[in-house]
């Protein structure tokens, strides 16, 4: 199960697409939604990155910072910003150890198959390092919809 809203986040330091550490703690003092996905460069995954990709501008009003995340390499990452023009930063959690702290590291079904993967979600932490809101039920199309409603209702 994912972590729950109104608990601290946890910590972690994880290397960006250009192999730079970042550490979410550093982030303090801003909004931080991070959204974990299943594979960079895939059709779902991609809809979800334009999506906050071309909202960036209504996510900077509300002083939040996005930081996708996914058990890709450095390099996919790359790949996918500059194949896509995202603009925000994806960080690499290739041991997937972010994603178990997280919950989001869960059994899956897909065409009859089982497999350990990323199950999609976000969280929303706030200024002072807890998560706000938890957004587990949308679709990749209207993912940045879903996140600017709530931002938009607060």
């Amino acid at each position: 199960m994912a972590i729950e809203a109104v608990k601290t986040a946890p910590d972690f330091t994880l290397n960006d697409q250009d192999n730079n550490p970042v550490t979410l703690s550093e982030l303090k003092g801003k909004k931080v939604l991070l959204y974990f996905y299943p594979r960079a460069s895939t059709p779902g995954c991609t809809v979800q990155a334009q999506g906050l990709r071309d909202t960036k501008a209504e996510l900077d009003a509300h002083n939040v910072v996005v930081l996708g995340l996914s058990p890709d390499t450095p390099k996919k990452l790359t790949n996918f910003i500059n194949k896509q023009e995202l603009n925000f930063t994806l960080l690499a959690d290739e041991n997937h150890e972010v994603c178990e702290k997280y919950g989001v590291w869960q059994l899956k079904k897909f065409m009859g198959k089982e497999n350990m993967g990323v199950v999609r979600t976000s969280f929303l932490i706030n200024e002072s390092g807890y998560i706000e809101h938890v957004f587990n039920k949308f679709k990749t199309k209207d993912h940045h919809e879903v996140v600017l409603d709530y931002l938009n209702s607060k």
